[in-house]
C-alpha cells in the first residue's frame, strides 16, 4: 500500500466518527479525496462528496459510510455517574471495564465504564448480558453538578482506543465498520484519477448515519442519483473457532473482499463483477444476502425508480466491537477492482438485463 493512503487509513480510523458526530472524520476524509477530485461538497448533514469527470457517462457511485457505533449520555444521577444509551448496534457484554471518551463542546472528557469486582459479584450473575440502564460512565464527579460541567444529556462517548497491528498484517481498531468502506471508496477516486480514467463520472461519497438507519445513502441516493451504486461495507469473517460456517458462511481475512448475491444485489453487477475479477485474476469470496444487506446499498437501491447496486464486503472480525478485525490486502484488492469495474464499464445497460436475450424465460413461461 502507497505511504500516502495507508497514512490516511490510519488517520480514518483513529479519528472519532460516532454517528450523527462525523464532522472531524469527514474533514479526514475530504482532505485525501480533494487532491484527486474535480468537485467536493458536503451536504446540509455531513454527507461528503467527491467527484472526477462531471461531465462523464455512466455515473458510479462508490459508497463508504464514515460513523462508527457510540453511546449518548442519556442522564447524570446525584452522585455524578453517567448513564448512556447505545448508538448503533454495540454489545453490552464488551462494556463493563472499558476507557471511553465523552465529546462535550469541543472537548474530551475520559471516563470508564464501571465493573463491580468479581469477588462482589453473584455466581449466578456472573454470565448474565447487562441492561444498557444497568452501565454507567464514572468520570471522577463527585455530584451531578460536578458532572454537569463537564459532560451534557445529549454529548456523544466512544471506547478509546487506536489501530495496532497483529502478525500478517491483520489490523485491529474500532470503527472498521465502516471507515475501510469510507477509505476504498477515497481510493478508487485516486486509483481513477492517477490513471486518467477520463469516460465514467465517478463519485466517490463517504456517507453520514448508516448504523442508525441507512440516512446519509437515502439522501444521496436521492440528490445524486447515479446509474450504478457500489457499497463498500464490511462483511462476517468466520475464521474464528466460535464462528459457525453452517449458518454464517466460510470468509476469512486476507482471501479477498467478498461479493454479495441476492436482494438489493444487481444480478448483472454482480455477474459484471464476478467475471472482471477472474478476468484480472482479483482474489474475492462470495456471500450472500437473502433478504437485505444490512448496508447502504439497501437505501441507494429503491432511490427514484431504483440504482442498480451491489455491496462488495471487507472481512472484518469481531464486528461491533472495540478490536474489529480487517487485513490490508482486502483494502488494496477492493480499490484496485472496483477501479477496474469504472474504468471498464461503458454504460448503465451493459449490467441491465434484456428479456429477447433471456432463453431461460421462454423455458420458464
Amino acid at each position: 500500500m502507497k505511504k500516502e493512503s495507508f497514512e490516511f487509513l490510519l488517520s480514518l480510523l483513529n479519528t472519532p466518527s460516532p454517528s450523527s458526530l462525523e464532522t472531524l472524520g469527514q474533514k479526514v476524509w475530504i482532505d485525501y479525496v480533494k487532491n484527486y477530485a474535480h468537485r467536493v461538497e458536503v451536504d446540509a448533514y455531513g454527507n461528503a462528496v467527491a467527484t472526477l469527470n462531471l461531465e462523464g457517462k455512466p455515473k458510479i457511485l462508490v459508497n463508504g459510510h464514515i460513523d462508527e457505533i457510540a453511546f449518548q449520555v442519556q442522564y447524570v444521577d446525584d452522585n455524578g455517574f453517567i448513564y448512556f444509551s447505545p448508538v448503533g448496534g454495540p454489545d453490552p457484554k464488551l462494556s463493563r471495564g472499558r476507557k471511553v471518551n465523552i465529546f462535550h463542546e469541543g472537548k474530551v472528557v475520559p471516563g470508564v465504564i464501571g465493573t463491580l469486582a468479581i469477588h462482589m459479584q453473584e455466581k449466578e450473575g456472573q454470565e448474565k448480558t447487562p441492561k444498557w440502564n444497568e452501565l454507567f460512565i464514572d468520570i471522577g464527579a463527585s455530584s451531578r453538578d460536578e458532572a454537569l460541567e463537564h459532560v451534557q444529556v445529549g454529548d456523544l462517548v466512544l471506547y478509546d482506543s487506536e489501530a495496532f497491528c497483529l502478525l500478517n498484517d491483520i489490523w485491529i481498531s474500532r470503527g472498521c465498520d465502516d471507515k475501510v468502506g469510507a477509505f476504498v471508496a477515497a481510493e478508487v477516486l485516486r486509483i481513477c484519477s492517477e490513471e486518467k480514467i477520463s469516460a465514467p463520472c465517478i463519485v466517490a461519497a463517504s456517507t453520514i448515519q448508516e448504523e442508525n438507519g441507512l440516512y446519509g445513502a437515502s439522501m444521496i441516493g436521492y440528490s445524486i442519483h447515479p446509474d450504478i451504486a457500489i457499497v463498500v461495507d464490511v462483511g462476517h469473517a468466520t475464521d474464528i473457532p466460535i464462528a459457525d460456517k453452517k449458518k454464517f458462511g466460510d470468509i476469512r481475512l486476507g482471501k479477498g473482499p467478498i461479493l454479495s448475491h441476492g436482494s438489493v444485489n444487481h444480478p448483472g453487477i454482480v455477474d459484471y463483477l464476478n467475471k472482471l475479477a477472474h478476468k484480472l485474476s482479483l482474489s474475492h469470496q462470495h456471500g450472500i444476502d437473502p433478504r437485505r444487506s444490512g448496508t447502504d446499498a439497501d437505501a441507494l437501491f429503491i432511490q427514484r425508480g431504483g440504482i442498480p447496486s451491489c455491496s462488495i464486503g471487507i472481512p472484518n472480525r469481531y464486528m461491533h466491537s472495540p478490536v474489529e478485525a480487517f487485513h490490508l490486502k482486502d483494502l488494496e484488492t477492493a480499490a484496485t477492482w472496483i477501479a477496474a469495474f469504472c474504468k471498464e464499464i461503458k454504460s448503465r445497460e451493459e449490467i441491465l438485463p434484456s428479456i429477447e436475450k433471456e432463453p431461460f424465460l421462454e423455458k420458464r413461461f
